[in-house]
């Protein structure tokens, strides 16, 4: 798969190099399946990642695998695909190659005949990327891995803490009011008020404090009204505090500042040994690169414009998916790249002759959704708002069907059952690494 230009390899088929593995880029990969062409999914990471369902993992409910199955595994009945770990650092769009930093560490190139770029996005901290370390992101598996060692090792820290320094164990701050932070804030909540009130004698789960702020106007911004305020209602049922108009001014490990906003009375100050990121993302670097070295324009946000059939100007050859573009302005959300996903691939099946031209891409909206506690979630499936069970009834419906294996749709319903009729969860294991660092001279347990 090295060295040479695409068109030098006389005799053999095209190659359709996709790069990520996420939504988008599986999707494309599988909807050339069976095509004369060699399939080369290049990705950092060896799973397909689900991340809607990522706080689920990071509050113990779901195990990992469950949401992130091995690529090998998704496409090892397709003869046509390869999979190449690593990183794809640069695109030479004249030389029609990538170039990728693979897992031996060594630089390769990769020809291709047709180029998806499907990489997805990074958090964005807005400046500070310096807070990181101190209120990590939730954007891939081990992010939620870590993030579950930090949630539970916090309530061990409370246990045999008192005073101030319990108060601060005890209290979450989750920053982002969009679906991340709604989502993982209501399941913290169960986590903690109903599965850890039975483990942990010695604390009164009821004076755990969790904290959802923004420095926008509402919870859930981009729903419908309706839905916005229900959502609102249920945070404060499950004993979140929502704090609007509040933008995080600086963040380190004993808590988090917010300078004072529109709707606020000044800077305000929370203690707390938990911040957790959900408040934006930004298009990968390459994206950057890529818009650099093709001429592509972007949006303010980073992402690439692309063509109404998900290419590049001047390049019909290269496409781009998902996140990381502007495409009609479509939400950064599964459903577009899934769509995108297979719409790309039913243009290159045209291009090698096997099925009919697609035309351009035209995107159905099914809905938007999240959910709040075990039983409630909010839907807007075409005009229609679903709360409450029904909602979350949606929300589930969607979210088994967009699973990837049958396998991972039963054991994450038995995993769901588990919990709504018992409260446990059996993934509350800490793997590794430490809560944060405790206050010498604290007072001792008793």
């Amino acid at each position: 798969m090295t060295g040479q230009h695409p068109q030098a390899a006389a005799g053999r088929p095209a190659r359709v190099v996709i790069v990520g593995g996420g939504f988008g880029g599986l999707r494309v990969a599988r909807g050339l399946r069976g095509v004369a062409a060699q399939v080369v999914v290049v990705d950092r990471r060896n799973h397909h990642l689900f991340q809607p369902l990522l706080y689920q993992v990071a509050t113990g409910l779901l195990p990992g695998g469950d949401i992130a199955p091995a690529l090998r595994d998704v496409l090892a009945d397709q003869r046509n695909a390869r999979i190449v770990l690593g990183e794809v650092t640069a695109v030479d769009a004249d030389g029609r190659a990538v170039e990728v930093t693979t897992a031996d560490g060594t630089n390769r190139r990769i020809g291709y005949d047709h180029l998806v770029l499907a990489a997805g996005t990074t958090p964005s901290y807005f400046g500070h990327d310096d807070w990181r370390g101190t209120a990590p992101p939730m954007k891939t598996l081990q992010d939620a891995l870590s993030l579950r060692d930090r949630l539970l090792r916090a309530f061990e820290a409370a246990a045999v803490t008192h005073g101030d320094e319990r108060r601060a164990w005890m209290t979450f701050v989750v920053v982002g009011a969009g679906p991340t932070g709604v989502e993982l804030a209501g399941q913290l909540s169960a986590l903690a008020r109903r599965t850890l009130r039975r483990e942990f004698h010695e604390l009164d789960t009821d004076d755990v404090r969790i904290v959802l702020a923004d420095g926008g106007d509402a919870v859930l911004s981009p729903f419908a009204q309706p839905l916005r305020e229900h959502t609102a209602r249920a945070m404060a049922e499950l004993g979140v505090e929502v704090q609007l108009g509040r933008r995080a001014s600086g963040v380190d490990e004993t808590g988090v500042t917010f300078g004072a906003g529109a709707d606020s009375d000044g800077p305000a100050r929370i203690e707390a040994r938990t911040v957790v990121w959900a408040a934006g993302v930004r298009p990968v670097p390459l994206a950057v690169q890529v818009a650099r070295d093709t001429g592509t324009s972007s949006d303010r946000g980073g992402r690439l414009k692309v063509e109404s059939d998900c290419t590049l100007p001047g390049h019909p050859e290269i496409f781009a998916i998902g996140d990381m573009v502007d495409l009609d302005d479509l939400p950064g959300i599964a459903e577009p790249a899934i769509q995108e996903g297979k719409y790309v691939a039913r243009v290159i099946r045209h291009r090698l002759g096997e099925g009919s031209d697609p035309g351009r891409f035209r995107y159905r909206d099914l809905g938007t959704m999240a959910t709040i506690s075990p039983l409630d979630a909010v839907a807007d499936i075409r005009g229609m708002h679903l709360t409450g069970v029904l909602g979350k009834l949606a929300w589930a419906g969607v979210h088994i069907a967009f699973l990837v294996g049958w396998p991972n749709r039963a054991a994450t319903l038995a995993h769901w059952a588990w919990v709504l009729t018992t409260g446990g969860r059996q993934h509350q294991v800490i793997l590794r690494g430490r809560a944060g660092r405790a206050r010498r001279g604290g007072t001792p347990a008793t």
